[in-house]
């Protein structure tokens, strides 16, 4: 676009004078309307904030003519919200303004239905505490009694998203913002790039069924490669991805014409052949040999945090791992819990939309599982899938996060318009394209900034929320803090949606819950096939 650009306005700017000379002066009017469009256009190339405009000089400002003629507050998003409300395009306005430092209040009160099934809000006090008192830079320790390096991580971070399907801007500016931010940065399972490692960001280097990174030529896990990297300082924790929330139990295909010699080198493959990563891990297949793989990735890296990620399915097989856990004694300092809501750059359309529990009860189960195990109190639960604003951060964390991390809402930090481009290298922004026409519009230095500001101003949000309510850090928050309403007449607080289970009240086949039992009973720890009786 931007040689069409150029090519064009230099034939104008000749063809004007040729036609006015030769066939009629009045063709020198012409000129009034060339030469700033011209002028215009060039502009739109130099500027270093708008990824569009660089790209699509002059024709991407339609894009911004057409959301100046709208509320300035967007009334619906094209996607629907688990509950079946439209999801506000509220969220996207507000990351773009905290990105750009602009003004982030929304003008003639709330913009949902409260009255609405499914509205959510919640609980203020009427002594707030003052914001000015509070930490505005909450961090949770991660590290359990078998961790020798335990890390103190930010309550809001970067969730997986890998180069290759990001570029390389898209993934130097995500770092440089987490390291501004001083936030982590996960590296997804595609290995890490030089590119993860450029401006000295945390990392959380996350190991998927392909072990991109520390892989054998037969797709088998390589130790001695594993432990070289997670040497590297700026690799603080280690995140074995079970599952995730876009395609849950569905593993991937990296075609041969994007495993260049780079990403090749990066994810320990043979260049230009195509890889198929299995649904399943071959290094373990039973709950006990989870534990003792994340174990071993725990020595391996010299003590530090290590964890894994799922997107909750079947009840039994994560009460199966819970069980493993009281068995041998072996627990792991995290559990990232994703919600089938969670997004990717390509995934089969019955997996995405119909496959995962979503996160609110993804979250409310996992935490009431290592509750009633008495295993809470040694593991940190990361939420992420679709959190985007303060409220979600909270909701999260009423239901049993400690932290949470966002792809979503970075990638609209980075500017994705959500041109759903994402699977077909044409990111008109450069974020998901590796066409160099595309990233060249995606300035580095600019973003680090968005990415920045975004983190900050939402953590801010997160401590004025928690101050409205009366509390002080984030661990005070808990289920009953949050409202929604069910029906027309009918409004319940997560405490009675999601009943808490009490410490170690599945350890006692007295004490365990009825809604429990059946699960219960056909938990294994040895097998993750076990299957419910009918």
């Amino acid at each position: 676009m931007r040689y069409d650009f150029i090519v064009l306005s230099l034939l104008w700017l000749v063809a004007v004078p040729l036609l006015a000379l030769y066939i009629d002066p009045r063709f020198w009017w012409l000129y009034l309307f060339v030469v700033p469009f011209s002028l215009w256009g060039y502009y739109d190339m130099w500027q270093k904030r708008h990824t569009i405009l660089r790209n699509f000089p002059v024709v991407g400002r339609v894009r911004y003519w057409m959301e100046w003629l709208r509320p300035k507050v967007y009334q619906y998003f094209i996607e629907s919200d688990w509950d079946g409300r439209p999801f506000h395009r509220m969220f996207r306005s507000i990351v773009y303004q905290r990105a750009k430092g602009a003004i982030d209040t929304v003008p003639f009160g709330t913009q949902y239905d409260v009255y609405a099934e499914g509205y959510e809000w919640m609980m203020h006090s009427v002594c707030p505490t003052d914001p000015k008192t509070l930490d505005h830079d909450p961090r949770i320790c991660i590290g359990g009694p078998q961790c020798q390096q335990p890390y103190c991580a930010s309550i809001f971070n970067i969730s997986a998203m890998s180069y290759g399907a990001l570029s390389r801007p898209a993934i130097e500016a995500l770092n440089g913002g987490a390291r501004k931010g001083g936030f982590y940065h996960n590296t997804g399972e595609g290995g890490v790039s030089p590119y993860h490692l450029k401006y000295g960001a945390d990392l959380v280097w996350q190991i998927g069924t392909g072990y991109f990174g520390c892989r054998t030529p037969d797709g088998r896990f390589d130790a001695e490669m594993f432990k070289d990297t997670a040497a590297h300082p700026s690799i603080k924790m280690i995140e074995l991805k079970l599952s995730q929330g876009a395609k849950p139990g569905h593993g991937g295909i990296l075609p041969a014409v994007k495993v260049t010699p780079e990403i090749a080198k990066i994810r320990g493959l043979e260049p230009y052949k195509t890889v198929y990563s299995p649904p399943y891990h071959r290094e373990f297949s039973t709950p006990v040999g989870l534990l003792e793989f994340l174990q071993r990735l725990r020595e391996l890296s010299g003590g530090k945090p290590v964890g894994f990620k799922l997107c909750v399915g079947d009840p039994v097989d994560f009460l199966s791992i819970c069980m493993a856990m009281h068995h041998t004694g072996i627990v792991p300092d995290f559990i990232a819990v994703d919600g089938g809501e969670g997004g990717t750059g390509a995934a089969p359309l019955e997996f995405a939309n119909s496959v995962g529990m979503p996160l609110r009860e993804g979250l409310a189960f996992v935490d009431d599982a290592l509750r009633g195990f008495g295993l809470r109190n040694h593991i940190r639960i990361v939420a992420s899938g679709k959190i985007v604003t303060g409220f979600h951060v909270v909701r999260s964390i009423a239901l049993g996060a400690d932290l949470c991390a966002s792809a979503r809402g970075m990638m609209m930090a980075l500017g994705c318009i959500q041109a759903l481009e994402c699977n077909k290298n044409t990111c008109p922004v450069g974020i998901t394209t590796h066409d160099p026409e595309l990233t060249y519009g995606l300035v580095v230095e600019d973003k680090i900034q968005r990415v920045y500001r975004y983190h900050r101003e939402t953590i801010d949000a997160v401590i004025e929320l928690i101050a409205a309510a009366g509390l002080r850090s984030t661990d005070q928050i808990s289920r009953h803090h949050i409202y929604r309403r069910t029906h027309m007449d009918k409004i319940l607080c997560y405490r009675d949606i999601y009943p808490p289970l009490q410490h170690n009240e599945l350890l006692s086949r007295s004490t365990v819950p009825p809604s429990w039992q059946q699960w219960m009973e056909a938990a294994n720890p040895d097998s993750f096939r076990t299957t419910l009786s009918s």
